[in-house]
């Protein structure tokens, strides 16, 4: 299967589960999607206006999670492991139709989605994919918070540094390196908190679904699930997927290095938004194979803008 061409599922998805922030039970369904129409989100709780495109444009309060509104205000909520597994499998076009305003946190990773996936089978389209290249560094720097973005030939890197005073998660750099890397850790790496952050996220009307199910939480230096960690970079792991999950949003595969520390929801949206504001920073290109690209374009901004 040729990793140039758009692809979709074979088969529609049928999943259930909870909301992490609000707690209400969802029933998801994942169908096909004809070429070039990308990820959209599908409220069919909700009459009119219900789809959502995946489009950084459309992030609002990235805060815990990402969250996307349309033109109408319709949301929906917690995508990005969702969006981390499509990135992953190489999946361009999907509908995802959801009963309630946000994605099933399921065990808190992506492995299910990955899962799910996979048994259906992936389907090649004829269209061709567009991969997004970057041209020059763009960086966003917020206090000690960082990420940017720099030309990379063919391939995505991301490198990620976590900073936390807590003795158990303390300072942790792993860089993920999309073309030779395993994904199996990336996709089985579950969210976390902090014991002492529970009570003030719970006081902003979020985590009504958490449990030790669905997060790692940790207090102190030990870890309170039973199962403890699923491998040692859990926690940066963990924040990569999230990365993967909301760079899909820009609607392509990007070719590039990102470098982060402390990064975040947050983040990662404002580099987007910086990197794609000016057309200078970036191009279109459709590759042929391995090594020969064609038809670049730097007008072709169809789903950029979606």
């Amino acid at each position: 299967m040729s990793n140039f061409n758009q692809k979709t599922i074979n088969d529609k998805i049928e999943l259930t589960g909870v909301g992490l922030h609000n707690g209400i039970n969802v029933n998801l369904i994942i169908k096909p999607g004809a070429p070039n129409t990308g990820i959209n989100f599908k409220r069919v709780d909700v009459a009119e206006d219900n789809i959502i495109n995946a489009n950084f444009k459309n992030v609002i309060e990235p805060i815990l999670c990402t969250k996307l509104k349309n033109n109408s205000g319709v949301t929906v909520s917690t995508v990005e492991h969702l969006m981390a597994a499509f990135y992953g499998e190489g999946i361009d076009n999907a509908l995802v139709e959801i009963d309630a305003a946000e994605i099933p946190i399921m065990d808190g990773s992506a492995i299910e989605f990955v899962d799910a996936i996979k048994s259906v089978g992936i389907k090649e389209q004829k269209d061709s994919r567009k991969f997004v290249r970057a041209l020059k560094k763009v960086e966003v720097i917020e206090k000690k918070k960082s990420i940017s973005i720099e030309p990379l030939s063919n391939d995505l890197i991301v490198d990620f540094e976590i900073v936390y005073s807590n003795p158990l998660i303390r300072t942790r750099r792993k860089e993920f390196k999309l073309s030779n890397d395993d994904l199996t850790n990336i996709y089985n790496s579950r969210t976390f908190c902090l014991f002492e952050d529970i009570e003030q996220i719970k006081n902003q009307g979020l985590a009504k679904g958490g449990t030790l199910d669905n997060a790692i939480v940790v207090q102190g230096n030990r870890v309170l699930n039973d199962d403890g960690l699923r491998n040692r970079h859990e926690f940066v792991y963990h924040k990569i997927l999230d990365c993967l999950g909301d760079l899909m949003l820009s609607g392509h595969r990007i070719f590039g290095h990102i470098k982060t520390s402390q990064g975040g929801h947050a983040l990662t949206n404002k580099l987007l938004m910086k990197f794609f504001s000016e057309q200078t920073n970036w191009t279109f290109e459709t590759l042929k194979n391995k090594d020969e690209t064609s038809e670049k374009s730097f007008k072709n901004t169809i789903a950029i803008g979606a």
